[in-house]
């Protein structure tokens, strides 16, 4: 592997979700003049090296071109309708934030940065742009909504959300609300989202493996793992990335995401999409937030938990489950609550601090 500038990573002080914009991280500037530097060189051709937040349990060092992530933001401006500001909403040393850095400089505005006390349309409202954008996570919109203030991201061109799925209903209030959403798919190893609303960016393409497995390729694609051969030979075969999310493909082109690979428990002997049993969850009475998550469990294989926060039973969460159209097998057999659900640097809920207390909590 050539030699690399330093390692990228998410800043476990930085608070990704605040809805008051906190300084995300004291570095957030001068890194931006460091890879407006590397960006403008006609000379200095070494990859970045970016930290995975390790949502998969193992944090992961992918190695990105500088072509890669001029080609991701350069799609991404042209599918948004023009370059434009944006605001660094995110922590900067995750992908999602670096590409936020990476677009700035290549629209030619600096990016706004996150304020003491502001809040996300304060924010936009001091921005000069003539187009006006942010990236964000699901749980952003969520206290957002919560809190009957979205329509702060009002003023935005358009609204990037990814990092994890967000439930329809929630997408249908931020839009019915002004905000103009973009659903974004992708990874540290795809440069950030590469595929928008289902549909992949220029020069991105998509095909569905035997296995229901999705896998990516074009020019936003990472050059692998640094320092692990082997993995990177496990998931990037002759140009394909394998992205251990389960999916389809409709008859429109557009990708439909089912979950990842391992967000499938055998519970019985039924198979159970926990991403489709957490949507069931947080629509349930009492529930303010939820996430389902699977541990083993000697007379079922695998059992499902609900990780609640709010005040709900489980016999309350099995109905609800039931009345939401799933399989009653699908419902929880065991309620942990929590005070609040823990989130990895990037936004993303932490499943295996989750499954950790679920596997502590089984006399419930």
């Amino acid at each position: 592997m050539p030699e690399s500038l330093p390692i990228l990573g998410p800043s476990p002080e930085s608070d990704a979700v605040t809805t008051s914009l906190r300084p995300l991280a004291g570095n957030a500037r001068p890194l931006y003049a460091v890879l407006r530097g590397w960006l403008d060189s006609t000379e200095n051709v070494v990859p970045l090296i970016v930290r995975t937040s390790g949502s998969g349990g193992h944090p992961k060092d992918v190695v990105l071109s500088r072509a890669a992530l001029i080609a991701s933001a350069t799609a991404t401006h042209e599918r948004l309708g023009g370059p434009g500001q944006w605001l660094l909403a995110l922590p900067p040393l995750n992908v999602a934030g670096l590409q936020v850095m990476v677009r700035s400089v290549l629209a030619g505005y600096e990016p706004a940065f996150a304020e003491d006390s502001l809040t996300l349309g304060e924010a936009c409202a001091a921005m000069d742009g003539a187009r006006k954008y942010v990236s964000l996570v699901p749980t952003h919109l969520h206290r957002l909504a919560r809190a009957g203030e979205l329509g702060q991201l009002a003023g935005f061109d358009s609204v990037l959300l990814g990092g994890a799925a967000a439930p329809a209903d929630l997408l249908a209030e931020a839009r019915a609300a002004g905000v103009r959403v973009v659903r974004t798919y992708g990874m540290s190893e795809t440069s950030g989202g590469c595929v928008y609303d289902g549909l992949p960016l220029d020069g991105v393409q998509m095909r569905i493996a035997r296995d229901g497995q999705v896998h990516l390729s074009g020019p936003t694609m990472f050059d692998g793992y640094s320092g692990d051969p082997e993995g990177t030979a496990a998931v990037l075969i002759d140009g394909w990335f394998a992205t251990a999310d389960l999916g389809e493909i409709d008859d429109e082109g557009r990708l439909h995401i089912h979950g990842r690979m391992d967000d499938v428990v055998i519970s019985g002997g039924v198979n159970v999409p926990l991403p489709a049993v957490t949507e069931a969850l947080r629509k349930c009475v009492g529930v303010v937030d939820a996430f389902a998550v699977g541990v083993e469990d000697h007379e079922w294989g695998q059992r499902v938990v609900a990780c609640v926060v709010g005040d709900a039973t489980l016999e309350g969460l099995r109905d609800g489950v039931t009345t939401a159209g799933l399989s009653r097998s699908w419902a929880p057999r065991q309620l942990v609550t929590v005070s609040t659900l823990p989130l990895l640097p990037g936004g993303k809920v932490d499943r295996l601090a989750l499954h950790a207390v679920a596997e502590q909590d089984q006399g419930r």
